[in-house]
């Protein structure tokens, strides 16, 4: 299991390993986000990825953009990798509203962080695994 950078792990709570990423909850209640993590130690770039892992990542980008529309129905999903600040390779899969605190402005950097109560992270992340294991059922049998 690849090791997380100490930021996304603070940040994101543990869903489940996909195809070829580690899926997180962004700790974030104002922002439903998803963060993807491919499970190859070393990787900082999309474009250091081999053409099947890259096919593996877009099949789990689409699973998770797939979740966040059905569960939230948001005006527009952003997609992103930029790691200015964590340069371990990763994804993020954005619900935005035209209501949002950030909207139309990118989310990073315009408001803290606002942590999920307990019980609705948990609501939340069994959710989300219900989902996969619909999704994926092949990986739970």
């Amino acid at each position: 299991m690849v090791q997380l950078h100490p930021r996304l792990a603070q940040d994101g709570l543990e869903v489940a390993t996909l195809t070829f990423c580690r899926l997180l909850l962004m700790n974030d209640s104002r922002h439903p986000w998803l963060i993807l993590v491919p499970t190859r130690e070393g990787l900082r770039d999309l474009d250091e990825l081999t053409p099947e892992e890259m096919a593996s990542v877009w099949a789990d980008i689409r699973l998770a953009s797939r979740f966040l529309r059905g569960h939230f129905h948001p005006d527009k999903l952003n997609i992103a990798s930029l790691g200015n600040l964590v340069p371990q390779l990763h994804i993020h899969v954005i619900a935005r509203f035209i209501d949002d605190p950030a909207w139309p402005h990118p989310v990073w950097g315009r408001n803290p962080p606002l942590p999920y109560p307990p019980q609705e992270a948990e609501k939340l992340l069994k959710s989300l695994q219900d989902y996969l294991r619909d999704a994926i059922p092949a990986r739970h049998e």
